[in-house]
């Protein structure tokens, strides 16, 4: 029997090596070099694998300032893709049991997520998941290399202290001019937090006599 509703699909949890291949041919980024990996999930239909997530600290350091107050506050929605053969509202579903994981296993408060204006993305996505958009960022630049795009701290990337050999292999490209600058279009930043403040509950007013 063919689904019928995306809740015949089963999400779980899985690990980066489970989903890279699958992220690096459907993303529109092409790639996960350099990516803070903290939880990835995937969907999958009969054991085939159709939809996979990702999410990480956050690329640009201190940002997360702007929304939380402990960097262990916020996290990032790095990669979200799906098969074109998914159903209708799959990555809408599929965001909704990543929330519901997040919120029962960990104690992360604001999840953010940008859509990128570059690519024709304004995050109707997010919008139908609930998130709340907050505004634009500036305007940037990414590395081009051998067709796939990379975040510019990627050539300051280190390990144990060093540059990592990647790294290295990056910055040897921009001087060769094999790789090179591209600019890019602001991003939608949308927000949504999984725990809301409560309300301080009122005083009722004594009337004095």
């Amino acid at each position: 029997m063919e689904a019928t509703t995306p809740k015949n699909y089963t999400f779980q949890r899985c690990k980066i090596h489970n989903i890279k291949d699958f992220v690096e041919e459907n993303h529109y980024s092409k790639n996960v070099n350099g990516l803070i990996c903290d939880f990835c999930f995937c969907l999958t239909y009969k054991d085939k694998l159709i939809a996979a997530m990702i999410y990480g600290r956050m690329a640009m350091a201190s940002v997360w300032k702007k929304y939380g107050e402990n960097e262990s506050d916020v996290i990032e929605l790095r990669r979200l893709c799906c098969i074109d053969e998914t159903l209708k509202n799959t990555e809408s579903y599929f965001i909704a049991q990543s929330i519901k994981y997040l919120t029962k296993r960990t104690t992360i408060k604001t999840i953010i997520s940008y859509a990128d204006l570059s690519f024709g993305h304004v995050g109707t996505i997010y919008k139908a998941s609930n998130f709340k958009l907050v505004g634009k960022t500036a305007e940037g630049r990414v590395i081009m290399y051998r067709g796939k795009r990379y975040h510019d701290k990627a050539i300051r990337t280190k390990y144990n202290g060093k540059i990592k050999p990647f790294s290295k292999k990056i910055i040897r490209a921009l001087e060769t001019k094999e790789a090179y600058y591209i600019k890019t279009k602001p991003k939608n930043i949308y927000i949504y937090k999984l725990r809301k403040k409560k309300r301080p509950k009122q005083m009722k007013q004594l009337t004095m006599f």
